[in-house]
């Protein structure tokens, strides 16, 4: 269940409310929020040091979460008008579990996973 903001031709970021793995609160402004290329989302002491840059639901690596500006420069372009998800989202795998599948391929740098 995938929920794509659109304005215009621009696909916007669900910016995603907790960590997956640990469920703390990652507010659009948090600077420690960490996403995969499927904008799957945990805090940067997870991506550390549970899944070692692995994310457990595709294999890739993570990326700093971008932050939507509170300001709108430009027209209808702001979090005021793209409101972030308030939908949590929790893995269903254990601390075991999420380190056991980053350990087999947490050697491959993600560029080549």
């Amino acid at each position: 269940m995938k929920l794509r903001i659109k304005y215009g031709n621009l696909n916007m970021l669900e910016l995603r409310p907790n960590c997956e793995c640990c469920d703390k609160d990652l507010l659009p402004t948090a600077t420690d929020a960490m996403i995969c290329t499927y904008e799957c989302t945990f805090c940067r002491d997870c991506v550390d040091g549970i899944l070692e840059n692995v994310c457990p639901n595709c294999g890739g690596g993570f990326t700093p979460r971008p932050i939507r500006p509170a300001t709108e420069y430009r027209a209808g372009l702001s979090s005021k008008h793209q409101k972030p998800s308030e939908t949590r989202i929790h893995t269903k795998y254990s601390n075991e579990e999420l380190k056991a599948f980053s350990a087999t391929i947490k050697s491959v740098k993600p560029e080549e996973r």
